[in-house]
C-alpha cells in the first residue's frame, strides 16, 4: 500500500493595498476612481469648518445690532449653516464643498454618479455619529479600516470622496513637419522620442545634442539633424494637432 503525504497548503495572502476604486458603466465601460484617503478629508473638512465659522461670525456682528430679532435670526442661520452648507455645495456644486474643491477632492455615489440630495443629507446628518466620542473619533477609525476610506456616513449614504478627475492637456511639442521613422517602432522606444522632444525646451543645447545623439544611431537618423529629425518623428507619433 502506498502512503501519501499531503503538501502543506501555502498561506493565503491578503490582498494588496489598492488605492483604485474600480466602477463599470452601463455602457460597460471600467471607470477608475482614485478615493480620497484621511488626511486629505481632514484637511478639507478643517477649510470648511473655517469658512463657516467666518461667515456665521461676520452674520452674528450684523444681528447683534437687531437685538432680540437678531438672536431669533442667529439661532437659524446657525442651524441652517451648520448643517445645510455641506449640503448644498456637495449638490449644486458636483459633490464640491469650498474646501473639497481646493483639496481637489468630490463625492460620488459608489457607481461614480453625481451625489443626490438624499445621499447627501444622510452623509452629513450621520457626521454627529462619526464625531462620537469626540474629535471624529469613530469617522477616523472607519476611514482607516475601510478599503475605499469610507467613513460611516459614507457606508450608510452609499458615497464615495474621491479626487476629482483633472483634464488631459496634449504635451507641448517643438514645432517639426511630420515625419514617419525609417522602421516600426516599439513602444518604449516611442516613449522616448516623445519623452525626448517634450523635455527639450529643460535642456540646454548641448545637452539636446548629446541626448540626441544617443537616440539618433538606433533609429537610422543623421547626427547633424538628430534634434531636427526626432521632433519631427515626435510630431508623427503625436498625431495632428
Amino acid at each position: 500500500m502506498l502512503e501519501t503525504t499531503a503538501l502543506p497548503r501555502k498561506a493565503t495572502l491578503p490582498p494588496p493595498l489598492d488605492t483604485r476604486y474600480q466602477v463599470e458603466t452601463p455602457e460597460g465601460i471600467d471607470l477608475p476612481l482614485r478615493p480620497a484617503g484621511l488626511m486629505v478629508r481632514a484637511l478639507a473638512f478643517s477649510i470648511d469648518l473655517g469658512l463657516r465659522g467666518l461667515i456665521l461670525g461676520v452674520l452674528f456682528i450684523v444681528l447683534a445690532f437687531l437685538g432680540k430679532l437678531g438672536a431669533g435670526l442667529g439661532s437659524i442661520l446657525l442651524f441652517g449653516v451648520s448643517w445645510w452648507y455641506m449640503v448644498l455645495f456637495e449638490v449644486l456644486n458636483q459633490g464640491r464643498s469650498p474646501g473639497k474643491q481646493w483639496m481637489g477632492l468630490r463625492v460620488v455615489h459608489d457607481d461614480g454618479t453625481p451625489i443626490g440630495w438624499s445621499a447627501s443629507l444622510i452623509r452629513n446628518l450621520l457626521r454627529f455619529v462619526d464625531m462620537l466620542p469626540f474629535g471624529y473619533f469613530l469617522g477616523a477609525i472607519s476611514c482607516l479600516q475601510h478599503p475605499h476610506f469610507k467613513r460611516l456616513g459614507d457606508l450608510a449614504a452609499g458615497t464615495l470622496v474621491i479626487y476629482r478627475e483633472q483634464p488631459l492637456t496634449r504635451p507641448q511639442l517643438p514645432d517639426a513637419q511630420p515625419r514617419r521613422p525609417a522602421f516600426a517602432l516599439t513602444l518604449p522606444e516611442q516613449r522616448a522620442v516623445l519623452g525626448f522632444a517634450e523635455r527639450q525646451g529643460e535642456l540646454s543645447e548641448a545637452r539636446s545634442h548629446e541626448l540626441a545623439s544617443i537616440l539618433a544611431q538606433p533609429l537610422q537618423v543623421p547626427a547633424p539633424r538628430a534634434v531636427a529629425e526626432l521632433n519631427a518623428i515626435a510630431r508623427g507619433l503625436l498625431g495632428p494637432a
